[in-house]
């Protein structure tokens, strides 16, 4: 097997693409062969220890795979050797084989490509959870995604529109605010990428004027930085502010427009809700993969890499300038 592998701490130049051998299934475990691996921004956070997880090193990072089932562990029922599966691994996924926790993963549709399968259950399970479990966002609410040309953005922008909302996508270029538009939102706003006081003034005046008098229902906040602030600002009442992440850093809040606005800010952590509240996670992939089924959500892949240039579609990623979602393929 291949594996692209991060033999110390650094960014994306420092992966080394390896030959070992072949992994063995333990119990419990599905031996997987690797067709397509979704690019996710933690991806480039764990590679330079900067996440939650660290692994031991050497590992390769990738944190969703799509593939076959090469071999059944010992007493795993519902897999066969040559099902087709997903999975989320946390890391692992750039490489032919994976070994994952039959537990973790989900047969997928048949008409299902294994790319969009590879680039599905991150976004949309996290955008999906945050609009459905923590905003219980409402049909004809108003929702605003800041970073919404991004992979967890613009899920957040179809499944907004699935579920009923008026969405304005918040993007830092005019060419991705055309992408948002594509892909379903009502509306878009341009902010820079360095915001001063007065940009942050001009931003917030922005919203207000696309939101109207009644501010913004829901925000999800991809970005972080100084794009909290005046989203904060701009809120309804009762509105839930969605904490999703922070590539542009984390923003000090003034916990006062909370209370002024009668608000919620709500943190998405959907990697723990999966395992605190599997039940609950199942449900919400039946009800992901119905809407895929409808033509309502599909995966915005706007890029393809090799398994030998994937530190490129990591490079892409750390600079904020990929839309929708990048995919490394094991071809």
């Amino acid at each position: 097997m291949q594996a692209l592998l991060s033999v110390a701490p650094g960014g994306p130049e420092t992966l080394e693409l390896t030959t070992l051998p072949d992994l063995k299934q333990g119990k419990g475990d599905l031996l997987v062969g690797v067709k397509a691996a979704g690019v996710n921004f933690p991806d480039t956070l764990i590679i330079q220890d900067l996440y939650q997880m660290k692994p031991p090193r050497p590992f390769a990072p990738g944190g969703e795979i799509a593939g076959d089932v090469l071999a059944v562990g010992e007493g795993v029922t519902g897999f066969a050797v040559g099902d087709r599966i997903l999975a989320l691994t946390g890391h692992g996924g750039f490489a032919t084989q994976a070994v994952v926790k039959a537990a973790t993963a989900l047969k997928f549709p048949d008409a299902m490509p294994y790319q969009d399968a590879a680039c599905f259950i991150f976004t949309y399970g996290t955008s999906y959870h945050a609009l459905k479990d923590r905003a219980a966002i409402q049909p004809n609410e108003t929702l605003l995604v800041l970073g919404a040309a991004g992979g967890v953005g613009s899920a957040a922008i179809e499944l907004g529109k699935a579920m009923g909302a008026r969405v304005i996508a918040a993007v830092s270029s005019p060419e991705k605010a055309e992408f948002c538009r594509q892909i379903g939102a009502d509306d878009t706003i341009l902010y820079p990428r360095e915001m001063d006081k007065d940009a942050q003034k001009s931003f917030a005046h922005d919203i207000k004027a696309l939101a109207g008098s009644g501010g913004v229902d829901v925000v999800y906040d991809a970005v972080g930085g100084p794009c909290a602030e005046p989203a904060l600002r701009s809120m309804a009442w009762k509105g839930r502010y969605l904490v999703v992440g922070f590539p542009a850093g984390i923003p000090n809040i003034p916990l006062n427009l909370a209370l002024l606005k009668g608000c919620q800010i709500v943190g998405v952590f959907w990697g723990a809700s999966v395992f605190r509240d599997p039940k609950a996670h199942a449900e919400n992939v039946k009800e992901l993969f119905g809407y895929y089924a409808a033509g309502q959500i599909k995966p915005r892949i706007s890029a393809r890499f090799p398994l030998r240039d994937a530190p490129e579609a990591l490079k892409n990623l750390s600079q904020r300038s990929a839309l929708g979602k990048l995919v490394v393929t094991m071809d």
